[in-house]
């Protein structure tokens, strides 16, 4: 694969003075067109230490509008990035639509350097390539371009640059000495690498860098032919990722109606308030006790509630919040999406408050939004909702893979009960503010909103993170059920004999 990349091939100074100069004005209008079509473009510089990947950042910068790129480099990574999935690091630095975002390093670092030196296995190296075709695809799906270049050196280029370095005093790459010593096993890993990842919605683009101007000028040619590519395009997003296999869960058809896996939910269960009170104090008390287990322990935490309108997700979240002392999580009300997370994926944002290692984030709605609210009323076209059950499940096998422990409530209420409710605040002033015109309109489109939750808790409730589904007509009950899944899921994870 990388002969192609070993020919010798050079550029003159005063060629490169000529070409350079009209290069540059074609990537800047190129640029202006990319930002007036919001799209985000993101920048992969990888490739064999020493060969010039930081000059080439630097060359970008000089010849691409500075105020519509920003370049984040990952090295070492920070006691943050370690207690979370390890692809959040890269998450917080997306850049939004219109935006170029070039990463030194990226996501194919570490899964390389850790098979090289055995810190992972065969299988383990495939997995992570896999997991990163996805994100790929995932982002490529939602409109993003990506540009992926991986610059080669010679095994006796690479030696003469270091001897070079080290014979005048230079500063070599921080890992040129400790890599080029496996430079053969690097090559075989990362062919690998590239041979796996590289698909029609994102190729890699393979640099000769043994002549720094022919491969600067090389680098901003790709560039421009990758935006201007997707310039014409002549879409908002490039051809979607067809739908995943999974078809959709079976229709039983009972009488005239559909009957979907909430009409399986017996809403018939209940607590006296003796019962009620001999049950959720003792929870609570449990979950006390176990989340400050969870912390000592590392064990990171979230909890996800969807449910229907006035179903009593605020109710159940506060009897979890008043057992969780304040400083171990974090609430985040899901609303309609700010300007900045319109700008970028759908799950950006929920990515952003994944908690760090010890601590908990309750999600009141989710990122479940785009299978529901957003399919229902029309906010995501048909092809990104029907793709959003995979980007999920993927996402949610991240949290899990690391450890996280993720508890899914679905808040089920009868059509009557949930009337009931309705009519209560609007006739209570104290709770008036709760009910809005859009909460009628939601009642009103029920039966397409049970289709949707049907196909979300068929396509979405897997063995890593599955669905609960929790009886509201009766909200002591409801509560109860919460609180003791949480002292449930959190003592299953503890080490045995902690919770």
């Amino acid at each position: 694969m990388f002969e192609v990349a070993e020919l010798g091939r050079k550029v003159s100074k005063e060629e490169f003075e000529v070409q350079a100069p009209a290069l540059q004005a074609e990537l800047l209008q190129a640029q202006r067109e990319i930002q007036a079509a919001r799209i985000p473009v993101i920048v992969l510089v990888a490739g064999v230490e020493g060969s010039g990947k930081g000059e080439v950042v630097n060359r970008l910068h000089e010849w691409l509008d500075p105020r519509g790129l920003r370049t984040h480099a990952f090295w070492d990574h920070t006691d943050e990035e370690v207690m979370r999935p390890r692809l959040w690091r890269f998450w917080q630095r997306m850049p939004p639509r219109g935006m170029v975002g070039i990463m030194f390093g990226s996501w194919y670092t570490q899964p390389i350097i850790d098979r090289v030196f055995e810190r992972a296995t065969e299988a383990e190296y495939e997995r992570e390539l896999r997991r990163i075709e996805e994100l790929e695809r995932l982002l490529t799906d939602d409109g993003t371009l990506i540009v992926k270049l991986w610059f080669h050196l010679s095994k006796k280029e690479q030696k003469k640059r270091l001897e070079r370095d080290v014979d005048e005093g230079r500063m070599t790459a921080p890992l040129l000495k400790k890599f080029a010593k496996k430079y053969d096993r690097f090559v075989e890993v990362s062919e690998r690498a590239i041979r796996m990842t590289d698909t029609g919605h994102c190729a890699w683009t393979v640099v000769e860098a043994a002549n720094r101007r022919f491969r600067d000028l090389a680098v901003g040619r790709a560039m421009l032919h990758a935006m201007r590519t997707r310039l014409g395009h002549g879409a908002p997003a490039p051809e979607p990722t067809p739908e995943p296999a999974l078809a959709p869960a079976p229709v039983v058809e009972e009488g005239s109606g559909r009957v979907t896996v909430l009409d399986r939910v017996d809403l018939s269960l209940a607590l006296t308030v003796e019962e009620y009170e001999g049950r959720q104090e003792p929870a609570q008390a449990k979950l006390t006790n176990l989340a400050w287990q969870a912390r000592k322990q590392g064990i990171n935490t979230v909890a996800v509630f969807e449910g229907w309108d006035a179903a009593g997700k605020g109710g159940a979240i506060r009897r979890v919040a008043r057992a969780v002392d304040a400083r171990l999580f974090r609430t985040i009300s899901i609303a309609a999406p700010t300007d900045e997370e319109r700008a970028h994926h759908y799950l950006w944002r929920f990515w952003r408050h994944v908690p760090r290692a010890g601590y908990m984030t309750i999600y009141d709605r989710s990122w479940y939004g785009r299978v529901l609210v957003e399919r229902v009323e029309g906010f995501a076209r048909p092809d990104e909702w029907r793709r959003a059950y995979q980007e999920i499940n993927d996402f949610e096998e991240q949290l899990t893979e690391h450890g996280v422990v993720l508890m899914k409530f679905w808040l089920h209420v009868s059509p009557q009960e949930q009337l009931r409710r309705f009519e209560e605040r609007a006739a209570d002033p104290r709770k008036q503010h709760k009910l809005t015109p859009e909460d009628w309109r939601n009642r009103d489109k029920r039966s397409a909103y049970e289709a949707a939750i049907d196909d979300m808790v068929a396509r979405t409730s897997t063995s890593h993170a599955p669905w609960t589904l929790v009886p509201g007509d009766d909200k002591r009950y409801a509560r109860v059920a919460v609180l003791e899944t949480f002292v449930q899921r959190i003592t299953d994870a503890l080490p045995r004999g902690k919770g």
